[in-house]
């Protein structure tokens, strides 16, 4: 019997050390299979607590950002390159380049009291500056019809040149001479200056430094023909500009619709960013 006994327990043992064995290696894979799981159920709860916002949460927030980038409005401005000018025609010059006026075109600015003549790259840089012969009669305004009258029937106190706002181009004269028109209506340009009659001493006049010589012409606007030639019919070549004829018995104000680009500039600064203006309800119509 304890033969048997013995004989059995030597057949049992291999038995129960496999069976011992798979229990273990049961219990093995069933807690790497538990660990696997929570592992799993950790790294599908992960997207859950960082989550992408949601279409309103994420407007609100990047308008929230939005706000506080406030774009600061700077003034344009025209650049004379160290050639003197008056106050007043560095004001509208300015303005035209803040305001872009010019629509990004060449364009000159006549200065009837100082009776000169300052020409720009449309970005408002200065291509030249000349002195000029203009109307002999002071005013602002061209006389109805003039431009349809002839030279010999126009009296002095008619010949002015008038202020304003321009689309010019280049076109010939009765002659076939290239000129500058400024304001085709009134038979208004601005060309080299004419020298036929030397007892008007144009050139004489052109030469001085004040600007009581520079009242001679029917209107138009007499420059030194080295100074037509190589800026005013280059800046218009191919192309329109505008000419800004400053007045000379009115108010800047009453003949061209400018600001101030300083007070502008802080007016735009003070206003509340656009941004913070978004999704605030129904569109205005």
């Amino acid at each position: 019997m304890a033969a048997l006994w013995r004989q059995c327990s030597r057949s049992v043992r291999p038995v129960a050390a496999v069976l011992a064995t798979g229990l273990y290696l049961s219990l093995l894979v069933a807690g790497f299979t538990s660990r696997q799981a929570v592992a799993a159920g950790d790294v599908a709860q992960v997207p859950n607590s960082i989550s992408p916002l949601s279409a309103q949460e994420g407007a609100a927030a990047s308008s929230a950002i939005e706000t506080h980038a406030i774009q600061v409005h700077r003034p344009k401005r025209a650049d004379f390159e160290r050639e003197p000018a008056s106050q007043e025609a560095r004001y509208v010059a300015d303005w035209v380049v803040d305001s872009g006026d010019n629509r990004g075109m060449s364009f000159v600015i006549v200065d009837k009291t100082d009776a000169k003549v300052f020409v720009f790259y449309g970005e408002g840089r200065l291509r030249g500056a000349a002195r000029a012969l203009l109307g002999l009669a002071r005013g602002d305004d061209a006389v109805p019809g003039i431009g349809d009258r002839k030279l010999s029937s126009i009296r002095p106190e008619e010949r002015t040149t008038p202020a304003g706002r321009f689309v010019a181009a280049l076109g010939r004269d009765l002659r076939g001479e290239d000129i500058l028109w400024v304001d085709y209506d009134s038979a208004v340009a601005m060309h080299r200056v004419i020298t036929t009659k030397p007892e008007e001493r144009r050139l004489q006049r052109l030469a001085t430094s004040t600007s009581r010589d520079k009242r001679i012409s029917y209107g138009c606007i007499n420059v030194p023909a080295k100074f037509y030639d190589n800026v005013v019919r280059p800046a218009f070549t191919g192309t329109g500009g505008i000419v800004y004829v400053l007045p000379e018995t009115k108010l800047v104000s009453e003949v061209f619709a400018l600001y101030d680009v300083d007070e502008h500039a802080r007016l735009q600064n003070a206003r509340p960013p656009v941004s913070a203006q978004v999704g605030s309800g129904a569109a205005q119509h």
